[in-house]
Formats: C-alpha cells, sequence, structure tokens
C-alpha cells in the first residue's frame, strides 16, 4: 500500500466522522495525518510502529491504524461509521467541492441520501432556503454533478495500470503457461480509462468465479466481463495462441479506425500478423481514429521517447510545498539521467503553497550556486512558478522576476472564471516580456476539475507569436495541455515542455506519463524543450 492510499484512508476517516457530527479535534487530527503521511518520503507500509509514532504529529493510535491498514487494507473505525450511513451518502463525499458539512445538512435536513436524489433537488430548486447554499451554490453543484456523474467508474491510467498489472498476476495464477497482455484504451495509453481490457491465451479452457461477478459471453467474441459497481467494467478477452496478433490489434484499435482497415491472417506476435495482413504498422496509441493515426505517422523525424529527454523543468522543493530539498530533487533528478534541473517553486502569492516571498528568492539562489559547484557538470537552473495573478499581471515586481533563469506563469487561484476572463488573464501572462512556459493551460484536474474554459487556437497562436513554450503537465492528474491539441501547436511552432511538476523525487518519474501523451499525439523529439542537450539549453535560456 503506497503512502498515498494509506494517507487516503485518514482523509476519509475525517471526512466520515465529520459528517457524523464527530470530535472535531479527532477529525483535525486525521486530516493533519492525511497531510503529512501523503508527503513522508519513506514506504510506510514498511514501518515499526516504533518507526511510524517517531513522526511528528503521528501518534500511538494513528501508527496502530497505519498498520492496521497495511495488514487488513481497510480500517475497523471508518467501517464503523460507514454501517451507520446510506452509501448514496458516502457517494456525495466523492463529488469535489461539496464536502462534509454541507452533506451533512443535505442528508439530516433535506433527507438527499444519493447523487440523483441531489441533483433533482437542485433542478427543483429545492436548496436556495438552506442554511449554507443559496442559488449560486444551487447552481454550481447542477455543474459539479453533471461532472461526477460523467466521469464517475473512471480512473485516471496509472490506477487503471495497477489495477491491471494485479489482475494479470493472478491470470497468471490460474494458468501459469498463458500469455496475457493489456489492450484496448490501456494500450492506447488514454489518460482516462473507461474499460479495463486484457487479452488472455489460456492453453486449457478456465473458468472464472462468478461469485466475484464474473460472467462469460461467447459471442460476438469469447470474453469474460466483470460489471464493476464503482469502477470500470472489466473485459478478458479470450483467444488463442495462433491468433495472439490479430486478436491484439483486433481489440486495441477504436471502432473508427478498425473500421479503415481488414486484414486477415495468422501470428503470435502483432507485428506478424500486421506484415501477413499487410496493415499500416501505427503505434498503439495512435489507433484512436485512422485520421489521427496517419496524421501521427507521417510526422518527419524521430518519435519522441523517454529517453529524449535531457531535462527536469517544472520541479518543487522544500522551499515551497515539496516534499524533497533542493539537494535531493537535484541527485534524483541526476540518478535518474538527466543533465539538468530547472527548480519552479511557488511565488510569494502562494501563501497556501509556502510562496517564495523576495527575501527568500535570494537565499535559495545562494544554496543553487553551492550546489552547482558541487554537481557540476550536472546544473541546477534558478526558476519560479510565478502566479499569474488576477489581473494577469505576474507574482512579483519586475526587479525580482528579472533574476530568475525561467519563469513559468500559472493560475492557481480564482479558477471560477468564463471563457472571456479566463482568456484576458491568460494572454496577457503570455505577453508578459519575463513568460517563458504557459503551466498547466486550463488547470484542469482529471477526473475532479474541468477547469476554466479557453479558447485552445487562441491561446496557442498567442505563444507562438510571443514564443512561449506550453508545458505538457505530466502529473497524470493533470496531463494538461490536451494530448489533442498538441498537432496544432506544433504546426505552429510552438515548443512543448514535458513537465513533471514534480513535488516530491518520485514525482520526477511523472515526465514519463507526459511522454506517453506525446507519443499519442505523434509528437517529434525535436518539438520538445526539454529534449535539448545542456548546453543548447542555455542558449536557448540566455542568448
Amino acid at each position: 500500500m503506497t503512502n498515498r492510499e494509506i494517507a487516503a484512508w485518514f482523509r476519509q476517516l475525517g471526512e466520515i466522522m465529520e459528517l457524523h457530527g464527530e470530535n472535531p479535534f479527532k477529525i483535525k487530527s486525521y486530516q493533519q495525518a492525511y497531510i503529512t503521511l501523503r508527503k513522508w518520503g519513506d514506504p510506510l507500509e514498511v514501518m515499526s510502529l516504533e518507526e511510524l509514532g517517531s513522526i511528528s504529529g503521528i501518534g500511538k493510535a494513528i501508527s496502530e491504524k497505519i498498520r492496521e491498514l497495511v495488514e487488513t487494507g481497510s480500517l475497523a473505525t471508518y467501517q464503523k461509521y460507514a454501517d451507520q450511513t446510506p452509501e448514496g451518502v458516502i457517494d456525495l463525499l466523492a463529488v469535489p467541492g461539496i464536502g462534509p458539512k454541507k452533506v451533512r445538512s443535505l442528508w439530516m435536513e433535506l433527507g438527499v441520501e444519493s447523487v440523483g436524489e441531489l441533483l433533482y433537488a437542485c433542478n427543483e430548486n429545492r436548496l436556495i432556503e438552506l442554511k449554507g447554499f443559496g442559488s449560486k451554490t444551487q447552481a454550481d453543484l447542477i455543474h459539479k454533478l453533471d461532472f461526477y456523474l460523467q466521469t464517475k467508474g473512471q480512473l485516471r491510467y496509472p490506477e487503471a495500470l495497477r489495477f491491471a498489472e494485479d489482475m494479470m498476476s493472478r491470470l497468471k495464477e490460474i494458468d501459469p503457461n498463458s500469455q496475457v497482455g493489456m489492450t484496448g484504451e490501456l494500450r492506447r495509453g488514454c489518460q482516462v480509462i473507461t474499460d479495463i481490457s486484457l487479452l488472455w491465451a489460456p492453453i486449457e479452457p478456465v473458468q472464472l468465479p462468478s461469485d466475484e461477478g464474473w460472467e462469460y459471453l461467447e459471442e460476438p467474441e469469447p470474453c469474460w466481463i466483470n460489471r464493476q459497481e464503482h469502477g470500470p467494467a472489466i473485459y478478458v478477452w479470450i483467444t488463442p495462441q495462433i491468433q495472439w496478433g490479430q486478436r491484439l490489434w483486433e481489440t486495441t484499435g477504436t471502432e473508427a479506425y478498425l473500421q479503415k482497415w481488414n486484414g486477415a491472417g495468422e501470428g503470435d506476435t502483432e507485428a506478424s500478423f500486421i506484415r501477413q495482413a499487410k496493415l499500416p504498422d501505427h503505434e498503439p496509441g495512435w489507433r484512436e481514429s485512422p485520421e489521427w493515426a496517419e496524421a501521427a505517422a507521417n510526422r518527419p523525424g524521430n518519435l519522441i521517447s523517454n529517453d529524449s529527454i535531457r531535462g527536469v523543468i517544472h520541479a518543487h522543493s522544500t522551499w515551497s510545498d515539496g516534499i524533497h530539498s533542493l539537494e535531493e530533487m537535484a541527485l534524483a533528478s541526476q540518478k535518474g539521467g538527466y543533465a539538468y534541473l530547472v527548480i519552479t517553486d511557488h511565488s510569494q502569492s502562494a501563501f497556501y503553497a509556502n510562496g517564495l516571498k523576495p527575501d527568500r528568492v535570494r537565499e535559495q539562489a545562494q544554496e543553487i550556486r553551492e550546489l552547482n559547484q558541487r554537481l557540476a557538470p550536472f546544473e541546477i537552473f534558478h526558476g519560479i512558478e510565478s502566479d499569474i495573478l488576477y489581473s494577469g499581471e505576474l507574482d512579483y515586481s519586475e526587479e525580482v522576476l528579472g533574476d530568475f533563469d525561467l519563469i513559468i506563469a500559472s493560475i492557481h487561484s480564482q479558477l471560477k472564471m468564463d471563457e472571456a476572463k479566463a482568456m484576458e488573464r491568460l494572454i496577457k501572462a503570455i505577453e508578459h516580456p519575463r513568460t517563458r512556459i504557459l503551466g498547466h493551460p486550463t488547470g484542469r484536474l482529471l477526473l475532479a476539475r474541468s477547469g476554466y474554459p479557453v479558447d485552445h487556437q487562441k491561446l496557442i497562436d498567442a505563444c507562438a507569436q510571443n514564443q512561449v513554450v506550453i508545458e505538457l503537465n505530466a502529473n497524470p492528474q493533470r496531463l494538461d495541455l490536451d494530448y489533442s491539441w498538441l498537432p496544432y501547436a506544433m504546426d505552429q511552432g510552438v515548443q512543448i515542455a514535458i513537465n513533471p511538476d514534480a513535488h516530491s523525487t518520485a514525482g520526477i518519474e511523472d515526465i514519463r506519463h507526459g511522454v506517453r501523451m506525446a507519443q499519442k499525439a505523434g509528437m517529434r523529439a525535436s518539438n520538445c524543450l526539454n529534449t535539448m542537450e545542456l548546453e543548447d539549453f542555455k542558449h536557448w535560456l540566455f542568448d
């Protein structure tokens, strides 16, 4: 169990206790435990009770609950409250932006016990007289509920990948000599997964347990299906080994892609089937549609890969809200094979993230100079993730801005904007002569927040005109700019920076998720800023 998974249990425990009006001091201790544990650097699951108890703010009771989680996978205390709560009310706690206090009011005062009932109550105008709500809150809730219902049952790629890998291990345990692999949306590297599809070639016919929800269908192709209540449906397609290549090809592409090409042949690999059937050898990620695949395949140059990335841009340290020190972030980047790191802690307006006041900017610059002397030829560049203020201005005086090697301009606050305001704010920041990179352009969080509305074409055109690089934020919760707009950006000559937005040493590895989306768009290495070698990057920065 990862630290984030352990921490999430304490967030959920605090929420369900708050829902039931429990002791606020105990609730606060669990909320604080969530914040502490999700940022803890060492694996919590291997720590003893004594070691856990030595973590600041983590006492004996919480330490015991961590061990309980690791050993049983759940918390008896949480279950006690869950048993007293309608399942639909627990679902309401998962809707972003409502919160336990509002859910308690809706449940206790209006009798709302499900997402559907709440949406009905909003549409019937029943919330406007409820204390703490009102017409604006009601309208906002309708938007949040619609978004929640549209995305319910989906997973972001990393969570779906872990789920699929566990399932594949189980299938291999059932038949150790079988072949099993991912297909469908997972193999295409989609950012959000609605169906988990696996291809399985068992040696002998096998049964999956019906009491776990498995259902076998013979038509149109042999398949085991598990339609989960809280998550994507799982499809396990059955194939003889000799047809593995054909079935892998048929189950990877979308229906729109498959309608373009037909082929026949056999082969125990997809490559051999593609050769026999004389089909185009498109990357799995391109097989969303024939048009997308052909456009991606026809771009000149070498397709970007993880090995193409030479530097880490956009990372946070303990100077702001990161988990690890500047030195630890630099050493992790160096160990990962990168030649440089652009540290971009939060700017002063981000008080919630311990943003840097001007005096701390100067102190950080001194630490960078000292580290560069010790770590050469690896090099750290002094950047900042400057908040784009509501006015569109950047977050420091011109004098302070001039001290940075690189400025990423991003919106972090006052996100409730219409398109006109969002574009006004973004364009003004893009036109600022100090802005070099536009960070996470829409502010979205996949499956949690849709982001503010933007005119993508106008945004990209403005970056082209002002020679501003656009970030592909590689954090799998963002993946922003969306890959579907990368071809237009490349066609306009806009460089893309594949940035991890790392808040820990482990977060640096998120670069691979950005590379996956760039590959899906057919991006070539030459289109990406941080494929530059160190000396070329320095020329780009300072010349």
